[in-house]
């Protein structure tokens, strides 16, 4: 008896191949981040905010006075990009500069009274935008979510 050949669907994937719906995650998280920007850009907007000053606003409240080397470099923008978000951020009395005590060609930046006020307006945004975005996700699936992508990121680096 000859064995018969089943014919193949060329659109299915072979058996021990991953199936078409299976997204990568390198994708995945692409596609998260570039969706999250453009929520995060909607939901500052009204606020008169852009997503890098957002950033740059939240970093600086986190960690404290930095230069501008270390705030382009937490918030994920080049130096000269972080440079021109400073000069607008400070044209709006949003930030201050002050000589660094210990090194007298460094600049430190800090926040003013305005920007706090202004951060804690747009925490709300966000704090929604988060919500929805977790939206059918429990506790404490968001917060193994969170830890994860905090050690994706380490291991990256």
């Amino acid at each position: 008896m000859a064995a018969t050949k089943t014919k193949r669907n060329p659109t299915q994937p072979t058996p021990d191949a991953a199936p078409a719906t299976s997204a990568r995650l390198p994708y995945l998280i692409g596609r998260t981040d570039r969706i999250v920007k453009r929520r995060l850009g909607e939901a500052l907007a009204p606020h008169g905010l852009t997503v890098p000053q957002f950033t740059a606003l939240s970093v600086l409240h986190a960690r404290g006075s930095l230069s501008n080397a270390q705030l382009a470099e937490r918030s994920f923008m080049s130096p000269q990009s972080a440079n021109e978000v400073v000069k607008t951020m400070e044209a709006r009395g949003w930030v201050t500069r002050t000589p660094d005590p210990t090194h007298g060609r460094i600049v430190m930046l800090g926040l003013t009274d305005d920007a706090l006020a202004l951060l804690k307006l747009c925490d709300e945004a966000v704090s929604k935008l988060e919500t929805e975005m977790l939206q059918g996700i429990d506790a404490a699936h968001a917060e193994l979510l969170h830890d994860l992508l905090l050690q994706c990121g380490r291991n990256l680096r």
